[in-house]
């Protein structure tokens, strides 16, 4: 009888724990869902939120609300030190036996923390920043140094910001250029560059009176573009540059008939071109020369950009098409999502007449390389290559939150400045923080709606 009653009695308990974790999970949700509505008003989230995916399901016997550490992210200026901090760690990970600093192995073992400790974390002296990359790299370096790289791992990491050094080998691999097997990798990389060349000899070198007369006008078009092409960023004005960015965008364009060369393009080569020339350039990409590297270092940049934008644009083939449906389709999304987060500003515009056409279409086709300044779109690509196959949705939630940062600021605007305002937007003096905050506002709000489609119907 007593045996009864006291199993009785820890049953009764342990729902009463359940109950109460699922309450604070609850409420900590709620507790989001305010700050998010509360930078929606001019107000600030205190912290981060949601930089990266649970891989784990939840376990409702021990619910813990995590957020991620914000990781400080590099710009191309602090590869020199990131470089040398990652030999010691480098070194660390392929030695175990080297004895290790025990605070920074406890950090490794609690990559997240509470929500209501992200205040606290966004506080964090350099020193404290600092260590979180050492953590991440590490990490990194464990992932990529396996026979065979787990994909899903990489990309959970690379999520939330990639370290410089590291970042052709990850892109190549997020991609599917580069196989995840070690021991085929360069045997692969070798023959798509060799096949890159023979594209070119078959398709750039040759003369005019072999082309066809649309050939001829892509190729005069795309030698008009190259020049405009991130026209604030010295480097893309280099001839050399301009002349890899045109044997590149028309070897794929012929490669590509459905879809031939569609303005829009040519930026979305340039993230290749400099996180692959940063293997062999050091210093700002404002130093760079390219007449500093061999014929043979340049074709083999050339081919890693070529096949790197094949495979970005197999998923979005639709983008590009005739009318380009796709890029539609995502745009009438956007209108929807928007309309559903922040119904007065949908209203506005709408009262206004401005269509989400008239200015989300570039975004879309330029993946918003000409609204944010150069030296961030690496680490807003780091995401875009992490979201794989799911990168054309997820698009839509980093539209509408890249949007809503002016939220009060819309809804002050007429037409005609609503108009001037969307075409030049003030990102010139914006920071890793800002585009973190674009982001996390868009993971969580891809995460509440996404698979609730009924959420947003009129």
């Amino acid at each position: 009888m007593k045996n009864n009653s006291s199993q009785s009695y820890n049953s009764e308990e342990n729902n009463s724990k359940k109950e109460s974790a699922i309450s604070t999970l609850d409420s900590r949700f709620n507790q989001t869902l305010r700050n998010v509505q509360g930078l929606l008003k001019g107000r600030s989230i205190p912290g981060k939120v949601l930089l990266s995916r649970r891989s784990d399901p939840l376990d409702q016997s021990n619910i813990q609300v995590h957020s991620p550490n914000y990781e400080r992210s590099f710009s191309y200026n602090e590869a020199e030190t990131s470089d040398r901090m990652s030999k010691d760690l480098e070194e660390e990970v392929q030695n175990p036996n080297k004895p290790s600093n025990n605070a920074n192995s406890n950090g490794l073992n609690s990559s997240t923390s509470n929500i209501e400790n992200t205040s606290k974390e966004a506080q964090k002296s350099t020193m404290g920043a600092r260590a979180t990359d050492s953590a991440r790299i590490i990490k990194f370096t464990k992932v990529l140094s396996g026979t065979t790289v787990i994909l899903e791992k990489l990309r959970e990491l690379a999520w939330s910001g990639i370290p410089p050094y590291m970042r052709p080998d990850v892109w190549r691999l997020l991609l599917g250029y580069a196989p995840p097997n070690s021991d085929r990798r360069g045997g692969v990389l070798k023959r798509k560059r060799l096949e890159y060349l023979d594209c070119v000899s078959q398709y750039y070198d040759i003369p005019d009176t072999e082309r066809s007369d649309d050939e001829i006008n892509m190729l005069r078009q795309i030698a008009v573009d190259c020049p405009r092409t991130v026209p604030d960023v010295s480097f893309f004005q280099q001839a050399q540059v301009q002349k890899s960015l045109e044997r590149i965008l028309y070897t794929w364009a012929i490669r590509h008939p459905a879809s031939g060369y569609v303005q829009g393009i040519n930026d979305l080569v340039t993230p290749f071109l400099v996180v692959f020339l940063s293997e062999y350039l050091e210093g700002s990409v404002d130093s760079w020369s390219i007449s500093d590297l061999s014929p043979d270092k340049i074709s083999n940049i050339e081919a890693d950009c070529y096949w790197c934008l094949s495979k970005l644009l197999d998923g979005m083939q639709d983008h590009y098409t005739f009318a380009q449906p796709g890029i539609q389709r995502l745009v009438f999304k956007l209108k929807e999502v928007v309309r559903r987060i922040d119904e007065p500003v949908s209203t506005h515009m709408e009262e206004q007449g401005l269509e989400f056409l008239q200015f989300a279409f570039r975004w879309f086709n330029c993946l918003l390389i000409r609204e944010i300044p150069f030296h961030l779109i690496t680490r807003l690509w780091d995401t875009y290559l992490a979201e794989g196959d799911a990168l054309p949705d997820f698009l839509v939630y980093i539209f509408a939150s890249f949007l809503l940062t002016w939220s009060d600021k819309l809804q002050k605007l007429d037409f005609q400045e609503l108009v001037m305002f969307l075409q030049h937007l003030p990102t010139n003096n914006w920071t890793h923080q800002e585009l973190e905050m674009v982001l996390s506002r868009a993971f969580m709000w891809h995460s509440m709606f996404n698979s609730s489609p009924s959420h947003l119907a009129n």
